[in-house]
Parts: C-alpha cells; sequence; structure tokens
C-alpha cells in the first residue's frame, strides 16, 4: 500500500494508540473508532489533510489544535468487504505525516468465545494463565490464543508487558468494553531463539497503558526449540541411538512433612551408536536433578535421579516436569513429569 511507504510519526503529535483493533465487525455495518491525540508543540496544531489508504475508510479531524490540547481524529470503516482488513490514515500536521492504523475483521455473524475464564489476573479475566510452544522446529511461527474477559466497570486497554524480542502480541479488540471480551494472540519467532531447548520468559497482562508489573497478572511462556536432524537415511536406519525409558512419570508420593523426596529413571540405549543428552533442563523450580552420564554408549544405560523439594514446589506456577534434548531422531524430545502430593 501507498501509505506504508510514508516517513514514521511527526514529533508533534502524540498518542498512546498508533494501531486500535475493533475486534468482529458485521458485514456491511460501519465501523467507527476514536484516536486520542496531543498537541506537543509550542504552537498551533494546523492539521493541512487526512488521507486513508482506500475510499472504504474516511476520517473526521480538527483543523486547528491549540498548544498542548488534546484532539480526536474519527476513523469509519464500511465493512463491504468479508474478511481481515488494515486501514492506514496519514494525519499531515508538519513535514512527517502521523501514521494511524485501524484493523478488525469483518464478519457475517458475530461469534463469541463459548468457554470460560476460570483465572483472574487484576481486573481481567482469562482462559489460560500460561502459555507453552511446543515441538517448535527453527523457522516456525506458531501463534496461541488466550480470550479475555473484563472484569470490571472501566474500559480495558489490555496490553502484554515485558515481552521478549522473540514473542509479538495482538489483542482484538484493543479496547474492551466493560462485561464483553477479546482475545490476545502470540506469535513466536523462533528464529530469535538462540538455543534448542527450553526457553521460559514472564510477560505480564495490563489492564490500561502506564499500569505496573504485578505478580497477579504474570503469565509464564514456555518454549521447547527441538534440535536439526538433516533428512538422511542414516538417521532412520539401524545406526542411529535409540534411547528407551525405564518410565515415562515419576510418582514420587506424599511429603507427610518431609523436605525432600527421591526417585530415579534409568535411561538405555537399544540402538547401535551413542546417545547423547544434549539438553536436561527443568520447567519449573522445586526439583533437582543429576545424570550420571550424557553420552550413552550402544546397548548400555545411565540413571537420572530426581530430588523434588517440598518449600519451592509450594510457589511453583508450573507443573514439575523434566525436559530432555537428545540426538535420537525418533525422539528427539522428552518430557517425564514428576507427581508429589
Amino acid at each position: 500500500m501507498l501509505l506504508a511507504l510514508l516517513p514514521a510519526q511527526a514529533q508533534r503529535i502524540s498518542t498512546e494508540q498508533k494501531t486500535i483493533n475493533v475486534g468482529q465487525v458485521l458485514y456491511k455495518t460501519p465501523v467507527s473508532t476514536d484516536f486520542k491525540l496531543k498537541n506537543k508543540s509550542l504552537k498551533t496544531l494546523r492539521i493541512r489533510e487526512v488521507k486513508t489508504s482506500c475510499g472504504c475508510t474516511t476520517a473526521s479531524y480538527p483543523e486547528t489544535v491549540g498548544m498542548g490540547k488534546e484532539f480526536t481524529i474519527t476513523a469509519v470503516y464500511d465493512a463491504r468487504t468479508l474478511g481481515h482488513f488494515n486501514k492506514q490514515l496519514a494525519i499531515y500536521a508538519g513535514r512527517e505525516p502521523l501514521i494511524l492504523t485501524l484493523q478488525g475483521e469483518v464478519v457475517s455473524e458475530i461469534k463469541d468465545f463459548a468457554g470460560n475464564y476460570p483465572f483472574t489476573l487484576g481486573e481481567l479475566k482469562t482462559d489460560a494463565n500460561d502459555c507453552e510452544f511446543d515441538d517448535v522446529n527453527k523457522g516456525d511461527r506458531p501463534t496461541k490464543r488466550i480470550h479475555i474477559f473484563n472484569n470490571s466497570d472501566k474500559t480495558a486497554q489490555p496490553l502484554f508487558m515485558h515481552l521478549p524480542d522473540y514473542l509479538t502480541a495482538e489483542i482484538s479488540p484493543s479496547r474492551i468494553a466493560p462485561r464483553h471480551a477479546g482475545v490476545a494472540t502470540l506469535t513466536l519467532d523462533s528464529r530469535k531463539l538462540r538455543d534448542f531447548g527450553l526457553t521460559q520468559t514472564n510477560i505480564y497482562l495490563g489492564f490500561a497503558p502506564g499500569e505496573k508489573v504485578s505478580e497477579a497478572t504474570l503469565i509464564p511462556v514456555s518454549t521447547v526449540l527441538l534440535p536439526h536432524f538433516p533428512h538422511t537415511a542414516e538417521q532412520h536406519n539401524s545406526l542411529a541411538p535409540q534411547i528407551k525409558l525405564s518410565a515415562d512419570s515419576l510418582t514420587l508420593g506424599s511429603f507427610n512433612g518431609r523436605p525432600r523426596l527421591k526417585g530415579e529413571i534409568e535411561l538405555s540405549n537399544i540402538g547401535n551408536a551413542p546417545l547423547e543428552v544434549r539438553n536436561l533442563q527443568m520447567f519449573t523450580s522445586g526439583l533437582e536433578i543429576s545424570l550420571s552420564k550424557t553420552t550413552i554408549e550402544p546397548h548400555t544405560q545411565a540413571k537420572l535421579k530426581i530430588t523434588a523439594i517440598a518449600d519451592q514446589l509450594k510457589t511453583a506456577k508450573r507443573t514439575p516436569r523434566i525436559l530432555m534434548i537428545t540426538n535420537d531422531p525418533r525422539k528427539p524430545k522428552i518430557v517425564i513429569k514428576i507427581n508429589v502430593n
């Protein structure tokens, strides 16, 4: 689009939201949204023109704005085309235009989320309080959705805080009315992950811009990046290593006042090449692990010793699990669940 090539925001105008997503819009039902802006200059602002990226979008705006004053630009999209839309407005008030974006989806029928919102994150309720990107290959861009319900009497402008560079988020609609719902889409760019295996971070779901991070709004995010195996016949023949576990999960029982519980799992290499345990990580605190050897020769074994620590598991937000990355092309990733009471 032509407007995509225009320069970035003019410094004379500020706004908290350059992009507004209005969510689902009924076909042939025009949708209107207000962009809130402010004149940051030390003189009256004169808006010469507001250009839109197509004739399907119109804009109304004041021609002059006093020094330091706030103002509104209203965009209206005619919703005559089904599907996602991404329309731009260019505000000309100086040498460089300010670009605003109106997004959403035109549908023939509004479909609301039919599930529940069992988790409370501040004044918002959600259908999930964690996010896992599992079995990711380098180059993948998987997405995860979190449905959000505004449980307050105020309009919410939800946003994610402390996003790492490999995660992006989009929330639709950008503004959620009281007792209404929206959906957040998290996208992972696996090319920006440094190492295979487990990568973990914490993000925070804020109610509106300016809100501080809080443990009450924390969402743990886990990613498992698989190692790359060249597509050769050799990995499928009898020369490849092959792992076998004595158990896929480990039940340690009840603490009953004891500070620690211990157990072990045996790893066997039933293949004909050395088996390498390339990565051994825990999804949560509260576990201690040790492996007797990381290279297991054909037809030999190794011991994985596991200790669960009562005090640490009490505050753990994730299910206690162990991730193992190996050079077995049949099972490059193994997750062992640890059961304690």
